[in-house]
């Protein structure tokens, strides 16, 4: 048997399945669903995920590179510390809700149109990251680094913790609540009063 044919999961459910420190090969999955699953320091190089759900799994240092997300959804899942910046350009697309992807990096990513839905995104690296139109709601960005990155249009209305300069990054129609202005004042070390 050929050691590098691509073996296919399609629509199918994987719980609970532990893959943790494991190496996963030539494999692509259309349309799954992994729920409970350990990823944890696992190796998932240069596999493809399309249109895969992802429920409270754990990816804890997984090494992504060459990987495919494209319309990945992560639910209530543990992200910690992976590189994104090394997966595969073409396949790149996803939505996160109640995740955890501290110290996680998006360097030089396109991410426009992504969803952050209720997530922690502390020491997360944005840099030069293209985030156009993206949504950060109800997400914590303690510590989150935004330079040279594109932030046209994108929605920080209901994000909290977070610190950029509009100096060094493309803001142009991004959004901001009234309340979480400080986030953009935060180089000039001002004393500010809200209760006016």
């Amino acid at each position: 048997m050929n050691n590098n044919e691509t073996t296919i999961h399609e629509g199918k459910t994987f719980t609970g399945i532990n893959y943790a420190e494991k190496r996963l090969e030539n494999r692509e999955f259309i349309s799954c669903e992994f729920i409970n699953c350990d990823f944890s320091k696992s190796n998932l190089s240069h596999n493809d995920f399309m249109d895969c759900h992802f429920k409270q799994c754990n990816f804890s240092l997984t090494i992504v590179t060459g990987t495919g997300f494209k319309d990945a959804t992560f639910t209530g899942c543990k992200i910690l510390g992976i590189d994104f910046s090394k997966c595969n350009k073409f396949l790149f697309s996803f939505s996160f809700e109640q995740s955890h992807l501290d110290y996680s990096t998006f360097y030089g990513t396109k991410l426009k149109k992504t969803k952050f839905t209720d997530c922690s995104l502390k020491e997360t690296d944005f840099e030069e990251a293209d985030l156009t139109s993206s949504v950060f709601h109800n997400c914590d960005l303690t510590g989150a680094t935004f330079v040279r990155s594109v932030l046209e249009k994108t929605d920080f209305r209901t994000a909290k913790n977070f610190s950029l300069d509009p100096a060094v990054n493309k803001v142009r129609q991004a959004k901001f609540s009234s309340l979480n202005l400080a986030g953009l004042l935060y180089q000039y070390d001002l004393d500010i009063d809200y209760d006016g």
